[in-house]
């Protein structure tokens, strides 16, 4: 496996796997006190992990405007620093927030507010561009994302970013931005329990990178979870919205998802791999354009996620087997 490749069809190089920076955000909530981080962090050690995800060779990191309301495009603008040269950056936006209580207020796909979306990650990111730049609100119009996506062609010519995306599942609205000259990439869901079909035969299609968030199935497939254990309160996971399988309400993993977990396990710890590294040894075996973004919170995890590279993809056979273990 090439552990450098093009992002889409940008000239951009990246490294074949990325970090999501989700996780390192901190704690925020809805209106009504959902949580929707991943609970307590330690910025020091989430700047450490990301300084030695650089060390490893990891240079492509994912983040939002609105993860931590604004606290993990900082943090990440401090972990990189004089080092931004050595890294892309994704970020996110059409959600609003207010940074002050911490809280998400709703989304706004207007022009005017992209613009000042823009302005403000990069003033907190600390640079003056930002490599791939991404609609966040999933379920857009599809005639307001044209608008949105030409005004990223703007964007682009006034060398704010270099690309953008979409980050959606649907394959037709993915495909309403591919029609832009520098849209290089399409964000969905995708893990060894959840394929997406579709959406890798669009990028195969468009000749797009497909940045897979949720690779470790939000952490299902990271061996940590055990049914009925309760996660923190500040934990998304604990009080799991709608769009976040796997989970039950105050009651941890659901029993369903482990057992298909379990019978995956002796595949995906071949070789040598962790649970985690094997779920993203799928993902690179499912498709030439797959560019994981696994979350992290610390050192530990950064190396561990870092070390899949080097083991590369599962085996034809081995992709064959596990869909015949999961029904598919």
């Amino acid at each position: 496996m090439e552990t450098i490749r093009k992002l889409g069809r940008s000239g951009i190089e990246v490294s074949a796997l990325g970090f999501g920076c989700w996780a390192i955000g901190g704690e925020w909530q809805t209106p009504d006190g959902q949580p929707l981080g991943w609970g307590k962090v330690d910025d020091d050690e989430s700047v450490r992990a990301i300084r030695r995800a650089l060390d490893l060779g990891v240079s492509f990191f994912d983040t939002a405007d609105a993860y931590g309301t604004g606290h993990s495009e900082r943090i990440l603008g401090r972990a990189l620093g004089t080092r931004r040269d050595e890294a892309v950056i994704a970020t996110k936006w059409g959600n609003v927030f207010d940074e002050r209580t911490r809280t998400a207020t709703g989304s706004d796909d207007s022009p005017e507010h992209a613009r000042r979306a823009l302005t403000a990650s990069l003033r907190r990111l600390g640079t003056d561009h930002v490599d791939l730049y991404q609609l966040h609100i999933s379920d857009a119009d599809p005639e307001q994302a044209a608008r949105l996506r030409d005004l990223c062609e703007e964007f682009v010519k006034e060398g704010l970013i270099r690309a953008y995306a979409w980050s959606t599942d649907d394959p037709a609205r993915a495909a309403v931005f591919a029609e832009g000259e520098h849209c290089t990439a399409v964000q969905f869901t995708a893990n060894v329990l959840q394929d997406a079909p579709d959406m890798f035969a669009l990028c195969e299609k468009l000749g797009l990178a497909g940045i897979n968030r949720g690779p470790l199935a939000m952490g299902l497939l990271t061996g940590k979870h055990a049914a009925g254990r309760k996660l923190e309160a500040g934990d998304v996971r604990n009080a799991p919205p709608s769009w976040l399988p796997g989970f039950k309400h105050e009651a941890g993993a659901d029993e369903e998802w482990l057992a298909r977990v379990e019978a995956l396990r002796s595949i995906l710890t071949s070789d040598g791999r962790t649970l985690a590294q094997g779920a993203l040894a799928w993902l690179w075996a499912r498709s030439p354009r797959a560019i994981p973004i696994p979350g992290f919170r610390s050192v530990e995890q950064a190396e561990q996620n870092a070390g899949a590279i080097a083991k590369g993809p599962l085996t034809a056979g081995q992709l064959a087997e596990i869909d015949r273990i999961l029904g598919r």
